[in-house]
């Protein structure tokens, strides 16, 4: 556990409190890349902690959400939080309800509940959010709220032009760790999965962040962005200079 909290750069005493939930999840956005290069390598991805820890700790790699929730899970489940699991569907920019894929963390601290979530390279809240229905919270200068849907359940949307939009849904089931196998199975081989076609690689600095989509590469500063297309050859350097990664 010690090399986790050094490898995000968790500074202070790790307790089962609000205040550890919240540097616990941002260092983890600043530290840890989303990213699903083994995917496109045709590396099988394994979600025993073991083998996550050694990835991603260890070897210094990031995953993406099943690999990312599940070892964060273990965290906190280490330090003493009370977690729950869930599966929940990814709304962003979808046409129509997709199938669930995934995975999300209720913690509960001192009679409320929060959600927790390391595993996405969008924009998602960098700090838990208290599973509330329509509360606004402003986190790193968005907005976020969570609603209520007959069907959907929670949903999480975020503003833009005033007008909010939806970002994933999950309905109070439990899930265990056995119930990832399968989508997870699913994202790294289906013909229709998202995560076996390009780069999809992010990771948050302050105040904005890097991400590579297939040799795209941007930087986020505020509201300004920058975009440079990147050759083959240039890519490793950018994989080892702004995420961190060096594949081996």
């Amino acid at each position: 556990m010690e090399k986790y909290l050094k490898r995000i750069g968790f500074e202070g005493e790790a307790k089962a409190d609000l205040p550890t939930l919240t540097q616990l999840q941002y260092r983890h956005f600043l530290s840890v890349p989303y990213e699903n290069l083994d995917i496109l390598r045709g590396v099988p991805l394994s979600l025993d902690v073991r083998d996550l820890y050694e990835k991603i700790v260890v070897r210094g790699r990031g995953g993406y959400c099943f690999e990312l929730n599940a070892l964060f899970n273990w965290l906190l489940c280490e330090i003493g939080f009370k977690t729950t699991s869930y599966i929940s569907r990814f709304l962003l920019d979808e046409p129509e309800i997709p199938m669930r894929r995934h995975r999300v963390m209720r913690v509960d601290i001192g009679g409320e509940s929060y959600i927790a979530d390391v595993g996405v390279g969008c924009i998602v809240p960098e700090r838990p959010l208290r599973l509330a229905e329509n509360e606004e919270t402003e986190v790193e200068n968005e907005v976020y709220t969570l609603k209520k849907d007959p069907f959907l359940g929670w949903v999480l949307n975020y503003k833009k032009n005033e007008e909010w939009r939806p970002l994933y849904s999950f309905t109070e089931e439990e899930q265990l760790e056995v119930d990832f196998v399968q989508p997870n199975f699913y994202c790294q081989y289906h013909p229709d999965s998202i995560f076996n076609k390009q780069n999809m690689i992010a990771v948050r600095k302050e105040g904005g962040k890097y991400t590579l989509d297939g040799n795209i590469f941007k930087t986020f500063t505020g509201k300004a962005v920058t975009v440079k297309e990147l050759s083959e050859g240039e890519i490793p350097g950018a994989l080892k200079e702004y995420f961190g990664i060096i594949l081996n």
